[in-house]
């Protein structure tokens, strides 16, 4: 009921100030000559006397007669103009009638037709034991109940990994803890937190994360995921052996045309190592997601510079549209977003990190990257950016 008188309110509001340059116009009183009128007869009237008093001849009176006719003329002309106006007012009351009346007859309909005013309110509390595919309300319903029963771990456990992709960090790596407090460690849960903890430290592995991503790795130690972090954490330590080994041991156990094989050889070789070769390079397979062939590679070398920059245009645009086919290759996006770089092409790396990072959400290769080019990642800024 409030809501219908506030909405009148307002719809007056606004039609008495549409209305009012009109109303303004159209009730201007008219000027009255008739007093005029009366004074120039009257003149006319004295003349006519000193003339046959002889007090004036004739020739001064015919003209003082022709001046104060014409002044006569006009003042009864303006008078005769009120009936003119007429049309002009009967314009201005149409106008306001419209400007009055149309706009709420066409709100009304359109809310009638749009919307549902036989909808009863919604508090929050209604909404919340309904919260159908609002993500918001699922997680405003969760928080509500975690705040009743802190000690319900696989509330915790559901919560953490929305946190993570939403980029609540904080609220993330509070969720993770709460679920391993209450319901032990498992892989997945300290992954999951030592990906929150790389995250939060924008792509850097600190030593909390990687005795995090160790303990995941003593649980399963065939993990890719958890083996990959740590080895990257003694790379950024600055411990080029352990990672190398790390890495390796990664790529043996490993299938040749896994999707991470291509990112593991770069640590490699980053390390001093020797990359364990790619099935193309042996015969074996198709090349990896956006890569030369040996036969392009021959032909590069003998192009001009502008047809070696449209074959690698050629190539980045391709790598571009198989990754969005198959968006689940962490490789690509990390090689996609290097290659717009180097080619100076800032917004088009930046698009790429951020389809990237939404497939692979706050992965600490593609937040290490960001921040190695001084690319925005959002949510974030590049080190040395302040925002």
């Amino acid at each position: 009921m409030f809501l219908w008188i506030i909405l009148a309110l307002l719809t007056a509001a606004v039609a008495a100030v549409l209305i009012m340059p009109f109303a303004r116009r159209g009730t201007a009183a008219p000027v009255n000559h008739a007093g005029e009128v009366e004074v120039y007869r009257d003149q006319l009237k004295e003349l006519e006397r000193d003339r046959a008093q002889g007090l004036i001849d004739a020739q001064q009176a015919e003209y003082a007669r022709a001046e104060i006719g014409r002044r006569l003329l006009a003042a009864a002309g303006q008078d005769g103009s009120d009936g003119s106006d007429a049309p002009k007012q009967r314009s201005y009351t149409l106008v306001t009638a419209i400007v009055t009346v149309v706009p709420p007859i066409v709100g009304l309909c359109l809310y009638l037709a749009l919307g549902n005013p036989g909808l009863p309110d919604q508090p929050l509390e209604a909404r919340l034991a309904n919260p159908g595919n609002n993500i918001a309300l699922l997680v405003a319903k969760a928080e509500r109940h975690l705040a009743q029963n802190p000690n319900d771990g696989a509330g915790w456990d559901l919560l953490a990994p929305i946190y993570f992709r939403t980029m609540r960090l904080g609220d993330a790596e509070m969720a993770y803890r709460n679920a391993i407090r209450l319901l032990g460690a498992s892989p997945e849960r300290l992954a999951g937190l030592g990906e929150t903890l790389v995250a939060a430290n924008d792509g850097i592995v600190t030593e909390d994360a990687r005795s995090v991503f160790e303990d995941a790795v003593k649980l399963d130690p065939r993990n890719p995921r958890s083996r990959f972090y740590v080895g990257l954490g003694f790379e950024q330590a600055g411990r080029a052996a352990e990672a190398r080994a790390v890495f390796e041991a990664i790529a043996k156990e490993s299938p040749a045309e896994a999707p991470w094989m291509q990112l593991v050889n770069q640590h490699i070789a980053k390390n001093g190592g020797t990359a364990a070769p790619s099935p193309e390079a042996t015969g074996g397979g198709a090349p990896a997601l956006g890569n030369p062939t040996q036969e392009d590679m021959a032909a590069a070398e003998t192009m001009a510079p502008g047809d070696r920059q449209a074959m690698i245009r050629g190539m980045v645009d391709s790598l571009a549209a198989r990754l969005k086919e198959d968006p689940n290759n962490l490789e690509g996006w990390v090689r996609l977003v290097r290659s717009y770089s180097v080619l100076g092409e800032k917004e088009k790396a930046e698009e790429a990190l951020k389809s990237g990072l939404k497939q692979f959400p706050s992965s600490g290769e593609l937040v290490a990257l960001a921040n190695e080019m001084g690319l925005a990642v959002e949510g974030s800024a590049p080190k040395g950016v302040t925002q």
